[in-house]
């Protein structure tokens, strides 16, 4: 191989290792692209936030518990969690996001889907009045020895209901609205979405939310979820 033979192939090789570095520049652009913020779809937007109160009840069913109980259960800590849960839940999401947007469509659709808003925002309704109860008791600094049991139970019929509430729209309600628009009209709605959240909260108001959430459950003890791992039946 002549001097010339070598140079050549050196180019080539030097080539190669440059485009496959520029390559993998542009595959690493397109991954942080992909965890942006414009490319959470309205239906998983929805569905996250669902996670964020779902947090909220998990704090209310072992706070219950710990009622029924001899513990010490810190209603600061739960005053914050229904405060989440009211300004989160029922005032940015319920309100303003399913009640506004997203009932209204499903209720012109055919079959028993388009029923469901009617049950859903009942529903809505009385955990707004299971939550005054919530902040009204929390509030006053401490849970007294008469309002353990009745707190206790308010917070469990709570979870009961958003239980399957959340879990009914999440595989009905979301799914039929989503099937019910076009791609252009949820992108639309994804936008819209985003639009309404900053200016409810000045902010991101998801990521302001699951700082909070984990603030509470610090508090609460529930931050480490291996404690909550189920023990082998075989033992």
């Amino acid at each position: 191989m002549d001097i010339m033979d070598q140079s050549r192939r050196s180019f080539l090789h030097a080539g190669s290792a440059g485009a496959v570095a520029a390559a993998g520049l542009a595959l690493a652009g397109c991954g942080q692209g992909a965890g942006s913020e414009k490319d959470v779809g309205a239906v998983e937007d929805l569905m996250r936030e669902h996670g964020v109160l779902r947090r909220v009840l998990f704090a209310y069913t072992e706070a219950a518990t710990g009622l029924r109980g001899a513990a010490t259960v810190d209603a600061g800590a739960l005053k914050r969690a229904a405060t989440l849960f009211r300004t989160f839940g029922e005032d940015y999401h319920e309100r303003l996001l399913e009640e506004a947007h997203i009932f209204p469509a499903i209720r012109k659709l055919q079959g028993p889907v388009a029923a469901s808003p009617d049950v859903l925002t009942a529903q809505h309704q009385r955990g707004r009045e299971i939550t005054d109860y919530i902040l009204g008791v929390t509030g006053k600094g401490a849970i007294g020895t008469a309002d353990r049991e009745p707190m206790a139970r308010a917070m469990e019929t709570l979870v009961r209901m958003y239980r399957v509430h959340a879990a009914h729209e999440d595989t009905v309600v979301f799914t039929a609205w989503k099937q019910a628009l076009s791609g252009h009209e949820l992108d639309e709605m994804g936008d819209k979405f985003e639009e309404i959240e900053r200016q409810q909260f000045g902010k991101d108001g998801f990521d302001d939310a699951v700082h909070q959430i984990a603030d509470i459950e610090q508090a609460l003890g529930l931050a480490d979820i291996a404690q909550f791992t189920a023990p082998s039946p075989l033992r």
